[in-house]
């Protein structure tokens, strides 16, 4: 039977983000978050609006998983698959709706609890080379000056962390946590991965449990046509958007080799495009 996608993010929610898998969560967070906060003993799956089954399939609904640990921290996490090139906006936008929740009005502003936003990408995103970035609100000249620390942003990109060559998965909880959530993870590797991590044996098994549910199947293939969907229509957007900058420069005067370089392809795939919107190239 094939593995289900743990970064598919209905199946992401079904291992981290239900009551009865709120131990994944806690172990895949202390191996993330224990330099920062020390070890999570406690912690709460908060339930938001619940998706029907027509949002989940039509992705019209955001699937994360949102907790609260013991000292009132709030932890939000959200798997994307695809560069929609507003991660950075977007995941402001929701980290100040969850915070903006975290007082009722009238209350105190001191009563205002520290929210951690965790995003696992699937893509390239931040220009430096390492696969986990962390950000928070600091003076841009006094770098070691917190302003406050109420505001954490992590950033996990799969992508840099597969090409990691000096993994170290016997020393590093994280990296074995990346390493499960890796689709294309060799059974080998996952038998070794589960001998050295019990937690991972306990996330891997309820892995197993969910792909023998039929309505959790049938929920996961629908998921996967519309991620699917979605990533090719980005695609089609993308593509459309440098043919239009391709013939825009082509009007300007500028070379086939100008060109290329200003929308990062090859040079006789500009030619082939000016070619088949019937322009004619200059070199």
């Amino acid at each position: 039977m094939e593995r289900l996608r743990p970064l598919n993010d209905f199946i992401f929610k079904k291992l981290f983000g239900e009551p009865e898998s709120k131990e994944n969560l806690r172990a895949f967070l202390n191996a993330l978050l224990y330099n920062n906060i020390g070890n999570i003993r406690e912690i709460e799956i908060i339930k938001d609006k619940e998706l029907t089954t027509d949002e989940i399939i039509n992705k019209t609904g955001i699937i994360d998983v949102l907790a609260k640990i013991e000292d009132g921290t709030r932890i939000n996490i959200e798997v994307q698959l695809t560069d929609q090139k507003n991660m950075d906006k977007r995941t402001l936008f929701y980290w100040s709706r969850i915070y903006n929740r975290g007082i009722i009005k009238g209350e105190d502003y001191s009563n205002l609890n520290k929210v951690i936003t965790i995003n696992i990408l699937d893509f390239n995103f931040i220009d430096l080379d390492k696969f986990h970035t962390e950000f928070t609100l600091r003076e841009s000249e006094h770098n070691d000056y917190k302003l406050t620390d109420v505001l954490e942003i992590h950033f996990i990109e799969m992508p840099k962390f597969k090409k990691l060559s000096n993994k170290d998965l016997e020393n590093d909880r994280l990296q074995r946590w990346l390493m499960f959530l890796r689709n294309d993870i060799s059974d080998s590797e996952l038998e070794e991965l589960i001998d050295m991590d019990n937690d991972i044996k306990k996330a891997e098994e309820r892995l197993e449990y969910l792909s023998s549910d039929p309505q959790t199947m049938e929920i996961y293939w629908e998921r996967e046509r519309a991620l699917y969907e979605r990533a090719n229509l980005i695609s089609t957007g993308e593509h459309n958007e440098k043919v239009s900058t391709i013939l825009r420069s082509h009007k300007l005067g500028f070379t086939v080799e100008q060109i290329a370089q200003i929308v990062e392809l090859k040079e006789d795939q500009v030619i082939d495009i000016l070619s088949k919107n019937n322009s004619v190239h200059k070199n």
